[in-house]
């Protein structure tokens, strides 16, 4: 492809979730009252972690590290969102539509791990109650932090390096409310497939293999509380576990449902 044929995009256009000014304005109310929800929920958790000494377990740990990802996750994306439910035309520098990916790639993607290690703290406190102590040192969970860190900012990176090597030419109308990976795969100016299937062996790499030591982690919770004779002990694991397996059902399957499912397109000559 020659130089003549490629322009240096400075900007893109999103077109947001709709065009009619009554309703950007009620979805701006609605975006501004979840965020801010979303903010003082997760600075609470923190702060109420860090504050009081009896919450200073793996699992508190682990919680606080998965409501910074969140913290961080909706900062990367609704205040920009905000702006340009008021603002008429809607654009996002290429710079910013880079650090925009970048961040939510790697919050999202850390926060993959973090639920699967969560899943595994939950399985040693069931499973293994005498030994959890010893096995779920400081140290250890510092490590399994910064695993989960590192597996995301790994990820994340791949998957930047691919995507905006891709050459965009012209205006690039982005059919979404932020820069996210399927929608500027979809305005590129070649065929993705390759930059598709690398995204997707990425996918499986930090969402089905998480997802299988949630599996097996909670497939052996279910067999240890099955055989549980005390109905109060059976509550108790179902109270610590359950709001887990929640999130992590609604997380991992909105995950996989959005970025398993490779759709490329073939530009004709």
């Amino acid at each position: 492809m020659g130089p003549e044929n490629e322009t240096s995009v400075e900007e893109f256009l999103l077109l947001g979730l709709s065009q009619d000014t009554r309703t950007q304005i009620l979805l701006f109310l609605v975006f501004l009252v979840i965020y801010l929800l979303t903010i003082l929920g997760n600075l609470l958790i923190i702060i109420l972690t860090f504050a009081d000494s009896r919450l200073h377990t793996p699992m508190y740990f682990f919680l606080r590290n998965l409501s910074f990802t969140d913290l961080c996750l909706s900062t990367s994306v609704v205040p920009q969102a905000l702006f340009h439910f008021l603002a008429q035309r809607k654009t996002i520098s290429f710079l910013g539509c880079v650090m925009q990916v970048t961040v939510s790639l790697l919050m999202g993607c850390s926060e993959c791990a973090l639920l699967a290690v969560m899943s595994y703290d939950r399985y040693m406190a069931v499973c293994k109650p005498l030994h959890y102590s010893t096995i779920m040192t400081q140290q250890v969970c510092l490590q399994l932090a910064l695993g989960s860190w590192a597996s995301g900012a790994l990820v994340a990176l791949v998957d930047m390096s691919v995507a905006f090597s891709l050459p965009y030419r012209g205006q690039i109308v982005v059919s979404h409310y932020f820069c996210e990976l399927p929608a500027l795969l979809k305005v590129a100016s070649v065929d993705t497939y390759s930059t598709e299937m690398a995204i997707f062996a990425m996918g499986v790499v930090i969402l089905l293999a998480p997802v299988s030591l949630v599996l097996i982690s909670y497939w052996n919770i279910i067999s240890t509380v099955i055989q549980m004779q005390s109905g109060e002990g059976r509550l108790k694991v179902f109270s610590t576990c359950g709001s887990h397996l929640i999130v992590v059902v609604l997380f991992y399957g909105s995950a996989i449902f959005n970025y398993m499912q490779p759709n490329s397109k073939t530009k004709k000559a």
